[in-house]
């Protein structure tokens, strides 16, 4: 198969496509900067370098293939970025159909199904909206729990001031995954002929802080860590003096606000709660621990 991917070799994209060219598939890998491109030969690939949001480049880069990876960053732009994420996904609409692909899989977030109150899930929810209005396409949405690897962002404020948390409480659910289960779901996907439109959860576990805390601080030696509630303006403070952009603050505030009111996991719930993925807190928290004796 002839297989167009985005994401460049991010912390998803890279495994799978490693995954698909061990499959024997040719691949071509999108990514934006150009001194990716040697990586991404390295590993039997073809780099087609340009922006998510041109139409033009991206029915070009689609040309030809049997299917078609999409993902969208969690931010676009400097400002109006949720808008900045429906550009985009209208590009890669528009560029399917100019293209004839009949086949893509969205990478996409819990909480997806609702279209406010999710931070910057709110981008890939219109975008799914988008997706499914392809006529003659079969588009499977895999809809992704918090990526594990996020909480790695955590370990300079534990070293600093022995605090882990966020704004939502210990007792909330989390739905998490890990890279290496969703790499392994997307290759899966993409080498199926996929049936309409599709959604379907990737969850590697669940779990809530008070329980994150416990796991992680065995594994680096400080069994006394706790979960901490840390209140909104406190976080939306403590991430703008790291430079974060107001707006996008704004969204991941409001997405801690979605845990805490329910809405981020309300529909994988609903579903079931299906637990497909192979790497649980307990193995994460390895690679946690590696990751906090590094740094």
């Amino acid at each position: 198969m002839k297989i167009t991917t985005t994401g460049s070799l991010g912390n998803v994209a890279q495994p799978l496509v490693r995954k698909l060219i061990a499959a024997g598939h040719e691949v071509t890998v999108i990514s934006t900067k150009d001194d990716r491109t040697s990586e991404i030969e390295a590993l039997g690939a073809k780099a087609a370098v340009g922006s998510i949001s041109d139409e033009t480049f991206l029915t070009e880069a689609f040309k030809g293939a049997d299917a078609v990876y999409t993902m969208m960053p969690p931010s676009m732009g400097p400002g109006n970025m949720i808008e900045n994420i429906a550009k985009a996904g209208q590009a890669y609409a528009n560029a399917i159909k100019a293209a004839g692909v009949t086949r893509v899989v969205m990478l996409s977030s819990v909480g997806a199904d609702a279209a406010q109150g999710t931070g910057p899930v709110q981008g890939v929810h219109r975008v799914e909206r988008i997706l499914q209005g392809l006529d003659g396409v079969n588009v499977t949405v895999l809809r992704s729990g918090f990526f594990f690897i996020n909480f790695l962002r955590d370990i300079p404020l534990i070293k600093s001031q022995g605090i882990f948390g966020n704004n939502y409480d210990s007792d909330d659910q989390l739905a998490l995954t890990h890279p290496e289960d969703l790499s392994t779901a997307l290759a899966d996907e993409l080498q199926a002929k996929g049936n309409g439109f599709e959604v379907k959860y990737v969850v590697s576990d669940v779990s809530t802080g008070a329980e994150i805390a416990r796991v992680f601080g065995q594994a680096i030696g400080k069994p006394e860590m706790v979960w901490t509630n840390i209140p909104d303006e406190q976080l939306k403070q403590g991430m703008l003096a790291g430079g974060l952009p107001e707006e996008l603050v704004g969204l991941i505030v409001e997405m801690g606000q979605g845990v805490r009111a329910g809405i981020i996991t309300r529909d994988f719930f609903a579903s079931g709660a299906n637990v497909t993925g192979q790497i649980k807190l307990e193995k994460f928290a390895e690679e946690f621990k590696a990751a906090y004796l590094r740094n």
